[in-house]
């Protein structure tokens, strides 16, 4: 019998893959798989758009130099660290994989050497966005980039990102949207369909599906007015999205009311 976090296969990802049963098992496994290529991917399938992508969060973040920072699917934690040279004090990068936890704690540096205050700490933990180890008010920042459609329930674990948040605590979510262009959605289509599971999986090596599961996930998931209701249905405020490239990617940003 296959195990059920082994890898996606073609008829599971023909269906919906957030309605799979076995949904976050896949995911762990699938980026575990991946983990030792997946920042060469980001930033040769990207074009290198993908750190752009992680800055502009940092900016509609707006960070103090007294924020604390929540990185949620931190993953190899460019994000925590692009929080990091803006001068946040504390950032925490959690996530779900033990395997990019390893590759985040190996990447982890001083930021930027002109820094106005201490030096920022960065800390990374194994954790679940649906089940949030800390205590309500915690954190003045969630952020979550190219994570919130591999959780199990994205709703629960924005409830959870609104717990940990104090008032006047801001969330940011990066994650890849449709392009209004019809010719760039269609350029887009086929670029992210077609030739990025290919070439993205002669690069890994990988045998899991995840780079067939990648472009399912983001057909299937909520658009971006679906995400700025589900903001606000767990309680954020002001929920806005800015578009990023031409609307390949968007950045969601919402409030907790002081």
């Amino acid at each position: 019998m296959k195990d059920a976090s082994s890898g996606w296969s073609d008829a599971e990802l023909r269906a919906d893959p957030h309605a799979h049963a076995a949904k976050a098992e896949k995911v762990r496994g699938m980026f575990g798989a991946i983990a030792k290529s997946y920042d060469l991917n980001n930033r040769l399938h990207s074009l290198g758009m993908d750190q752009s992508w992680r800055r502009a969060a940092v900016r509609l973040a707006a960070p103090k130099p007294s924020d604390r920072v929540l990185d949620v699917a931190c993953g190899t934690g460019d994000l925590s660290r692009a929080f990091a040279d803006a001068y946040a004090a504390y950032i925490v990068g959690l996530d779900f994989t033990p395997e990019m936890l390893e590759i985040a704690k190996r990447h982890r540096r001083t930021p930027r050497d002109a820094h106005p205050v201490d030096p920022p700490r960065i800390e990374y933990v194994q954790g679940d966005a649906m089940q949030l180890p800390f205590e309500d008010g915690s954190f003045e920042i969630v952020s979550i980039a190219f994570g919130i459609r591999n959780v199990s329930d994205p709703h629960k674990a924005l409830r959870e990102f609104r717990r940990v948040l104090r008032p006047g605590g801001r969330l940011v979510v990066l994650e890849f949207d449709r392009p209004k262009s019809k010719l760039i959605a269609k350029l887009n289509d086929w670029y992210c369909n077609v030739v990025m599971p290919r070439t993205a999986t002669l690069i890994s090596g990988d045998r899991s599906g995840a780079y067939k599961y990648l472009p399912r996930s983001v057909r299937t998931f909520m658009s971006g007015e679906q995400m700025r209701e589900a903001m606000a249905g767990a309680g954020f405020v002001n929920a806005a999205s800015t578009a990023l490239t031409f609307g390949v990617c968007a950045c969601h940003r919402g409030e907790v009311g002081a």
